[in-house]
This record gives structure tokens, C-alpha cells and sequence, in this order.
């Protein structure tokens, strides 16, 4: 492992004395093992920040959980060397269940999760980690849409009838919160699918999850197979800290035949290699505070798809200060012409690096541009063909690392609970009113003053802008365009988020909003506005990152919703819930004083999507004759902590 810091001005040396002069490694293991061998009752946090930033408190002060199981899983693994083949029999327990109930083999796997319980299964796919195995879904999105996708796709491939194509099928529910409501929308209306076609399914259903929580009280009746969350039989991990380690993380793997001797080895990193991921920590903290705090991440075409496991793991865990966030910009093209120069004061941007030794990628071109450029780049060095497994533990020292700098907890999500906690009022009220369209929350947003068509079907509303747009500004795309360009020149935001409620992973459609999405995104906000913009998929996006834009802010948001929702009959499945989420999303971010608006399209046909179409091409066409860039004002310097 080798880090090289590049225009390290001003110098971050100073915090990275401060980790030396603490010793900070060593104090974490003995907090650590004390925790485990004494009892949280035995930890006063008043007398130790590591306890602080990486444990859970109640109300009254007291550590109800210890969050360092991220770390301790890796120490324990390695007095523990038969973990790997005890997760490998478990998975063959699984398969001979499913074999001796219906007499066929694993095909298939929906794996449905949100969140830190879902995204290192997408990284695993898009990095080729599973194609060996049965065929691994990812069922993220409370969205009909998706999983009608899925099983389409899941018939396609067995040509088998739906009954049929079930019994080859391991339906797999996970949730490290006690509230995670989503897994169990999804777990009952694919259990009631195996009961429209009288299959037994306990043994195509299997659980991770915490005791007592919403998941464990839907999967524990019905007598499905409960998997322990971590090998150690604790719980001592968040969602996002799930990965490499937990059952979570190893199960799939497992399944799809992946060495996990191998994976849990390379988990165990040197205590040089700790120190090193501190030293990315200190570089990144200090061009913080110095106002750069937009990390571009560019990482080898071999694990270019754990990015956004990346940005969840950095945001949702450091995204709740207002003063000092750090935003992780993934999929972006390194083009000098749309950053700032170095010495420009609106210049927010830091890069950080990641190459595998020996291969020739096109990052290695892209370190050469910014170096020579003058930006401020920290490059890390992987051995040659190392594990994944490898980078994700030592991105978790990062966080760690940046946790402590910042005095910042960084296992809990405040801000996801309260997008949560909306969604089941708006739940609770849609039922008594008699469906969503009647409730409170929807006549709110469809009966606003503060909304704009578009031909085509397409409608803007912003009643949650407190400011008038542009005298120029008429049509919708025009309003949109002036609010953002408003926004960012006040020096209130200064990235962007362009967010579809709805499938944009296996369904046609959906991934045509999607591509949309990303041109949008490149050519109005990155080449146009200069500004960063994060495009996903919600309610997915609520879990991953959802901390960051709540917690810190700076950022505008636009969600995108179909108002034709799909639906599932045979399972009772409609988009009420998804429908409460996306209003819930928009509420969460109003409370907090955040810039959201909405777009509805009248469908996901073609139509509608030429209509999207246009109204980003007329927004950029606005964009243009206003201004060539944002004359966003410099982010303020903080004073140095430590």
C-alpha cells in the first residue's frame, strides 16, 4: 500500500501528528476489547471521544452499541480461520433446503435490502464478483416497478413459468435498523406470490437482522431461516459497515463461489497500512476545511463500480455537520474545462486516486493531467490484482480518521430516521383518507400555487424555494434553471442532485430516464454551471447519502417521479408506500431549510421521455444566454480543528 499526497498546501501534517500523538490505533483496540470483554456498561463517554464518534448513546447518555465492529470483525477473523468454511456450509444448507423441498437447484436471488444492505451486493456485481454464481437481484426500491423487472427477467432466463421460476429462487430479506420498513413491503408481496402459487416458501426465505426489529417481527412467524448478522453472533456494525465482513457481505460471495479465505485475509491490514489510510484522512480533512471538500473519486476500471458504495460510506457516515461536510463525486469525467483552477477561490474540488500496481488503466493518464494541472491529489497504490475486500476496510480507517478529526460520530444516521419517520405519517394518514391521493402531503403538493407545465406532461412544482424566479424566467424548465442558477450564486448550494423515483437498474424504461438524467447532468450542470451533480435512484439515494444533503447541505435537489405508477395485482403490490417516500424525501429536506423541488412526468412512455428531453434541453438553452458559469461565492475557510 502506497499513498502519495500532492499539493498537500496547507499542510496536513499537523492533523496527522495529532493521530501519533494519541496513538490513536492502539486506543481504539483496547476501547475496543474492553467494550467486548467488560460490557458497554463499563464505557463513560465522557472520558474517551473514540467512544464518542463510534459507539451509539441513548438519551441518557449511556452506549447502548458498540459501532467499531467494522474494525473488530477483521481482528477476530484472523484468530478465526474456519469463519470462511462456516459460511460456505451454511450456503450449502441453504441450497439442499431448496433441492430437497422441490427438487431443483438455486438459480436465482433476490436480494432486498436498502441502503448499506444492498449497496456492496450492487458494487460485487458491477465489479464481476457474482457472475458465477445463481443470478443475483438487487431489490432496493419500495417501487413496483422493480421487482415486476426482476421476475420478468428471472422468466426470461429460466423459460419457465413464474410458479416454477420461484422454487429456483432464494429470496433473501436484510435490515440493520430497527425501523427499516422497505425489505418487508418487498418480503410480503413476494411471499404472498409463493402462496398465489402454493409453494412452500421457508425454505427460499432467509433474514439478516437485528432482534425485535419491523423485519425480524414479519420473518419470525412465518418461520424463515434467520441468519446472525455477524459471525461473531454480535451486531456491533452499520448498515454501510456491513462490507466485507458480515454475513451480509460474505453470503453472496459465497454463493457465487468466491474464495473467502481470500477476501476475510486480505481484510487484515498492516498497521502500516492503517497508518497510511489515517494519512489519506489528514490530507482530506485539511483541504476541508480550507474550503475544497469535493472529493473526486477516480478509481481503476477493475472497481469502478464501488463507487457509490464509496460515496455511502464517506457521506452517511460524515454528512452531519453544517460547517464541514465531505462530498464524494463519483462517474465523473476528468475535463480541466469544466473545474475551476487551483487558484480560483470558487475552486472546492480535492481528488483522491485509486490504481492497482502494474495495470495500465486510464487513471493512471488522469493522475498525470491533475498533477501537472496543480490540483490538490491524493493517489493510493493497491498491490497488483488485490481483493476488494482490501480497499473497502481501508477506505473504513479513512472515515474513521476523518470521524475522529471532525469529533464527529460516524456509525449513525439521524437524517435518514427523519425521511423515515414522514414516510409512515404519510402512510398512516393515506390509510385513514383512503389512498395517497387523498392524503394531506399529495393535495399539498399537487394544489401549490408554486408549479409549472410543460408541454408533454411534464410539471415542475417548487413550494419549497423561498425565492421568486428570474423575471426572465416563464416556461418550467426556465423557473428550474433560474432557481438553481439563484441558489448557487447566493452561495447557498454548490452541487446538485438529479434523483428518479423509480427503477433505473432493470427496467427499460427506467434506464431511459436515467441516461437522460446523465446527459442533463453533464452538459447543463458539470460543462455549463461548473457544478457537481450526484444522479441516482431514490428511495435507494435516502439511505446511501441522504446524511450529506440533509446533515450539511449546499445542495439543490430535484426528484423525478412517474405519476403512472406500476403495480403487481397477483400480489397486492401497489406504489402507494414509493409514492409516500418520494413526498417524504421532499418534506425531510423542507424541514431542514434544503433546496428540493419536484418534476412529475404523465408516464415513462416515449412521449414522456422526449418531453424530459426537451425540458433539460430548453433549461440548458436558458443556462447558456444568463451566464456561461456560476458566480458562486468561495466557501469560507474553517478555523483548524485539533
Amino acid at each position: 500500500m502506497l499513498v502519495r499526497l500532492y499539493q498537500d498546501q496547507p499542510s496536513s501534517a499537523p492533523a496527522y501528528r495529532e493521530f501519533e500523538s494519541q496513538n490513536i490505533l492502539k486506543r481504539l483496540r483496547v476501547l475496543d476489547a474492553r467494550a467486548r470483554r467488560k460490557g458497554l456498561d463499563s464505557l463513560d463517554p465522557s472520558k474517551n471521544v473514540l467512544i464518542r464518534i463510534g459507539m451509539e448513546l441513548n438519551a441518557e447518555g449511556k452506549v447502548i452499541k458498540n459501532g467499531f465492529g467494522v474494525f473488530h470483525l477483521a481482528w477476530l477473523a484472523e484468530k478465526n480461520p474456519d469463519w470462511a468454511s462456516s459460511v460456505q456450509a451454511q450456503v450449502r444448507e441453504i441450497q439442499d433446503a431448496i433441492r430437497k423441498a422441490h427438487g431443483v437447484g438455486l438459480r436465482f436471488i433476490i436480494w432486498a435490502g436498502m441502503g448499506g444492505s444492498a449497496e456492496d451486493k450492487s458494487a460485487y456485481l458491477a465489479t464481476g464478483l457474482l457472475k458465477k454464481g445463481p443470478r443475483l437481484y438487487v431489490l432496493d426500491s419500495t417501487d413496483p416497478a422493480k421487482l415486476k423487472a426482476i421476475l420478468a427477467d428471472m422468466q426470461r432466463r429460466s423459460r419457465l413459468p413464474l410458479g416454477e421460476t420461484l422454487k429456483r429462487t432464494l429470496v433473501v430479506g436484510m435490515a440493520l435498523g430497527m425501523t427499516s420498513y422497505e425489505p418487508v413491503v418487498n418480503l410480503t408481496k413476494i411471499s404472498a406470490l409463493y402462496e398465489r402459487y402454493r409453494i412452500d416458501s421457508q425454505p427460499n426465505f432467509i433474514y439478516m437482522t437485528l432482534p425485535g426489529s419491523l423485519l425480524d417481527r414479519f420473518a419470525r412467524p412465518r418461520g424463515y431461516r434467520k441468519v446472525e448478522l455477524q459471525l461473531d453472533g454480535g451486531n456491533s456494525t452499520s448498515g454501510r459497515h456491513s462490507s466485507p465482513l458480515t454475513c451480509g457481505s460474505l453470503y453472496p460471495l459465497a454463493f457465487a463461489g468466491v474464495d473467502l479465505k481470500e477476501w476475510i485475509a486480505a481484510t487484515f491490514l498492516t498497521e502500516e497500512q492503517c497508518w497510511e489510510a489515517l494519512r489519506v484522512a489528514a490530507f482530506l480533512h485539511t483541504q476541508g476545511v480550507a474550503g475544497r471538500d469535493q472529493v473526486t473519486l477516480l478509481l481503476p476500471k477493475a472497481w469502478a463500480g464501488v463507487g457509490i458504495w464509496t460515496k455511502q460510506d464517506f457521506e452517511e457516515s460524515l454528512g452531519k455537520s453544517e460547517d464541514l461536510g465531505i462530498k464524494i463525486l463519483i462517474q465523473e469525467k476528468v475535463r480541466l474545462a469544466d473545474f475551476y483552477p487551483p487558484k480560483d477561490p470558487r475552486q472546492s474540488r480535492v481528488f483522491l486516486a485509486v490504481v492497482r500496481k502494474g495495470e495500465a488503466d486510464p487513471v493512471l493518464a488522469k493522475i498525470a493531467l491533475l498533477r501537472r494541472a496543480g490540483y490538490p491529489l491524493a493517489t493510493l497504490t493497491f498491490p497488483h490484482k488485490a481483493q476488494l475486500s482490501n480497499y473497502m476496510q481501508f477506505i473504513h480507517y479513512v472515515v474513521f480518521g476523518l470521524g475522529y478529526l471532525r469529533k464527529m460520530n460516524f456509525v449513525t444516521q439521524p437524517s435518514v430516521e427523519l425521511y423515515k419517520s414522514i414516510t409512515s405519517e404519510i402512510v398512516a394518514e393515506a390509510e385513514q383518507a383512503g389512498g395517497l391521493e387523498r392524503s394531506c402531503a399529495w393535495r399539498a403538493l399537487k394544489e401549490t400555487p408554486c408549479q409549472a407545465k410543460f408541454p408533454g406532461g411534464i410539471t415542475l412544482f417548487y413550494p419549497h424555494i423561498h425565492q421568486t424566479p428570474e423575471a426572465t424566467a416563464i416556461t418550467a424548465p426556465q423557473i428550474w434553471a433560474s432557481l438553481i442558477r439563484q441558489q448557487a450564486s447566493a452561495g447557498m448550494i454548490d452541487y446538485g442532485e438529479l434523483t428518479f423515483f423509480g427503477d433505473t437498474r432493470y427496467d427499460p424504461a427506467g434506464r431511459a430516464v436515467r441516461k437522460l438524467m446523465d446527459r442533463a447532468a453533464e452538459s447543463l450542470f458539470r460543462r455549463c454551471w461548473k457544478m457537481p451533480v450526484d444522479v441516482y435512484e431514490g428511495p435507494a439515494m435516502n439511505h446511501s447519502y441522504h446524511e450529506m444533503i440533509i446533515g450539511h447541505g449546499r445542495c439543490f435537489s430535484t426528484v423525478l417521479i412517474s405519476e403512472k405508477a406500476e403495480q403487481i395485482p397477483e400480489a397486492g403490490y401497489t406504489a402507494d408506500y414509493h409514492r409516500a417516500q418520494f413526498l417524504a424525501t421532499q418534506q425531510a429536506l423542507a424541514q431542514r431549510g434544503r433546496a428540493v423541488v419536484a418534476i412529475t412526468l404523465k408516464d415513462l412512455s416515449q412521449t414522456s421521455q422526449r418531453a424530459l428531453e426537451n425540458f433539460f434541453q430548453e433549461a440548458l438553452r436558458y443556462a447558456k444566454s444568463r451566464a456561461a458559469s456560476l458566480p458562486a461565492t468561495p466557501k469560507p475557510r474553517l478555523a483548524q480543528s485539533g
